[in-house]
């Protein structure tokens, strides 16, 4: 490849991540988009037998590397160009570890986001909460960008399609917080942010 070909390419990547720098920006300003984003690594399945929520220890928490996950993920996101954020949790400790390391002005935790990990019969009815609950949000968020961190079996009930830890989904809603278009975004890793 000659030099002049190498320059072009070189070119035409920084312009297509400018791009999408302001493309995810603008869109998580505008009240047709929110960003969900599965916790990062916790080992393991489930949550080990007894575990209650307001002990971190009972449950499956963020590894080293996932934390680190968290801190990059939150680094890409303004390399993106999102300054602010609304940030809201599931109340399980990887996930609001998650939105604290993603380091924007705090978070809170909402039950629309709770797992339904040991109890897969309330999926629509937990789908369903977190559409209302993004339709409220939407309305109140501003230019802020409108930041869930949940679990696995949410963002599938909610998408139809597993992602990785760490991996966020860009999503179109209507007025519901229904979803009517979605782009996944891989969890970036430390040489992106």
């Amino acid at each position: 490849m000659n030099l002049k070909k190498i320059a072009f390419t070189a070119c035409c990547f920084m312009l297509s991540v400018c791009a999408l720098a302001s493309d995810l920006s603008e869109k998580l300003q505008s009240p047709d988009y929110v960003l969900l984003i599965r916790h990062t690594l916790a080992p393991g399945v489930g949550d080990p037998t007894g575990y209650t929520l307001e002990d971190c220890k009972t449950q499956r928490n963020l590894s080293a590397e996932g934390r680190q996950q968290a801190v990059v993920v939150g680094q890409w996101l303004r390399k993106q160009g999102v300054t602010t954020a609304d940030v809201h949790s599931s109340a399980w400790c990887r996930c609001k570890d998650t939105a604290e390391l993603l380091h924007f002005s705090g978070f809170k935790v909402a039950p629309a986001l709770a797992s339904f990990f040991d109890e897969m019969h309330l999926a629509k009815a937990r789908t369903q909460a977190l559409e209302q609950f993004i339709a409220e949000r939407v309305k109140t968020k501003g230019n802020k960008a409108l930041i869930l961190v949940t679990h696995h079996v949410n963002i599938h009930a909610f998408m139809g399609e597993n992602i990785a830890s760490g991996d966020m989904v860009l999503a179109k809603v209507d007025a519901q917080g229904k979803m009517t278009s979605y782009q996944v975004i891989p969890r970036p890793n430390a040489t992106q942010r």
